[in-house]
């Protein structure tokens, strides 16, 4: 008898836990963005992105509804750069889930930009994309990094920050 596999984001959370970042990130950082305030994108720094993120990945021309790939990353403070954030993501993959190492900020004009690398060396996928919803909500573009057509496809993308407590 097949046994149900766990959702991808518990895998993320146990994963994620077992490395330290879910501390780390608590520690360094709230759970969300400002409460008293609704940031611009422009606004956002970096600990507004520490936490928690869901995670859908769609094929162009396609939609969120009918996802490629879910899954979550997990954010905290970039130890070596000061305004820039660092963490893993898990998500489903063909035959198997994916896991990488991301690292990347908000830039002054707004938007988000992140390095993706499976062996924490070499970059796999550039990920470009606009925070909006009071930076709760990030949608954009994932594509293979120069030269890395194993990467996969090109994919849209849309992470949401996971409610606190989760």
């Amino acid at each position: 008898m097949r046994r149900p596999a766990p959702s991808v984001l518990a895998l993320a959370l146990t994963s994620l836990a077992l490395l330290g970042l879910t501390a780390t990130a608590r520690a360094q950082s709230p759970q969300a963005p400002r409460a008293a305030s609704c940031p611009t994108a422009t606004e956002l720094r970096a600990q507004d992105l520490h936490g928690l993120w869901r995670l859908v990945l769609w094929p162009e021309g396609g939609s969120e509804s009918a996802p490629a790939s879910t899954g979550a990353m997990l954010f905290g403070p970039h130890p070596e750069y000061p305004g820039s954030v660092r963490g893993r993501l898990r998500r489903s993959g063909p035959g198997a889930d994916l896991e990488a190492e991301v690292a990347g900020d908000v830039g002054d004009d707004g938007e988000f930009n992140l390095d993706e690398s499976a062996d924490g060396r070499a970059m796999d996928a550039v990920w470009n994309g606009q925070p909006s919803d009071c930076g709760r909500t990030i949608r954009g573009q994932r594509r293979p990094a120069e030269g890395r057509s194993d990467a996969g496809p090109a994919l849209q993308f849309l992470l949401q920050r996971a409610p606190a407590g989760h």
